[in-house]
C-alpha cells in the first residue's frame, strides 16, 4: 500500500479543509481526486508530500510516516513521489536536457553517464525524445506537462501525484495527458493520484475516484 490515511484532519494555516481523512491507494493504483475548486485537493496533495504539517489523524506515504515524519527526512519522502503541477514549474533559463539534469543532481544522482541515460528513458516514456536541447517555452503546453511528468518519473517513484495536469490544457491535450497517466500506470506499475475537476476526461475513463466536498472526502467508487 502506497498511500494510507486514517481520522486525518487536513489543514491550511489554522484553517480546517477536510475533516476526518480516511483512505488507501494501493500499490500500482489509480486513483481521480474530484472536487469543486476550494474544495481541499490541492491541500490534501500538499499534505501527502508533506508541504503541509499533517495536523491530526496518521497517515502514511511511500513507507513514511506523515504524522512523526522529521522536518530532514522530508526530502527522502519526496525521492519516493513524483509530483506533476498545473503550471508546470519548469526552469526556463535552461534546455529540457539541462531541466531534468538539474533534478536528478539535486536527488542526489552524480555518475553523468546514469543521469544522460536515464534522462533518454524518460523522454522516450513521454514521447519527447526529440526535443533534448530546446528551451521551454519552445514547446506547446501539452509538450511542457509531458515534460514536467517526465521529471516526476525521473526517480522512479512509486507513485505519482498531479495536481489539476490538465488545467492549463485544452480538451484534446488534456486527453493526450489522461492517456499518458494511463500508459505510465499500465506499463511501468506506478500508482497515481490525480486531482481533476474535468469531469468528461472521467467520463471517458473511469477509475476509482474519490470527492471531495463540504469539509470532506467519499470513495464514489463504493457506492457504484
Amino acid at each position: 500500500m502506497v498511500i494510507s490515511v486514517s481520522n486525518a484532519d487536513i489543514y491550511q494555516k489554522e484553517k480546517l479543509i477536510l475533516s476526518d481523512v480516511n483512505f488507501n491507494v494501493e500499490d500500482g493504483e489509480f486513483v481521480y481526486l474530484i472536487g469543486k475548486t476550494g474544495s481541499g485537493k490541492s491541500s490534501l496533495l500538499k499534505t501527502l508530500y508533506a508541504e503541509l504539517w499533517l495536523e491530526k489523524g496518521k497517515a502514511t506515504v511511500a513507507g513514511h510516516s506523515l504524522h512523526e515524519l522529521p522536518r530532514k527526512e522530508i526530502p527522502t519522502l519526496r525521492r519516493k513521489i513524483g509530483i506533476v503541477f498545473q503550471d508546470f514549474q519548469l526552469l526556463t533559463d535552461r534546455n529540457v536536457k539541462k531541466n531534468l539534469e538539474f533534478f536528478l543532481k539535486a536527488m542526489g544522482w552524480k555518475d553523468k553517464f546514469e543521469i544522460e541515460s536515464r534522462i533518454i528513458e524518460v523522454l522516450l516514456q513521454v514521447d519527447l525524445q526529440d526535443v533534448l536541447q530546446k528551451m521551454p517555452h519552445q514547446l506547446s503546453g501539452g509538450e511542457q506537462q509531458r515534460l514536467a511528468i517526465a521529471r516526476a518519473l525521473l526517480n522512479r517513484p512509486q507513485i505519482l501525484m498531479a495536481d489539476e495536469p490538465t488545467g492549463n490544457l485544452d480538451p484534446e491535450k488534456s486527453l493526450d495527458i489522461l492517456k499518458l497517466f494511463l500508459k505510465i500506470n499500465k506499463e511501468s506499475k506506478t500508482a497515481i493520484l490525480m486531482a481533476t475537476h474535468d469531469l468528461e476526461l472521467i467520463e471517458r475513463y473511469p477509475k476509482r475516484t474519490i470527492f471531495c466536498d463540504k469539509g470532506t472526502i467519499s470513495d464514489l467508487t463504493e457506492n457504484l
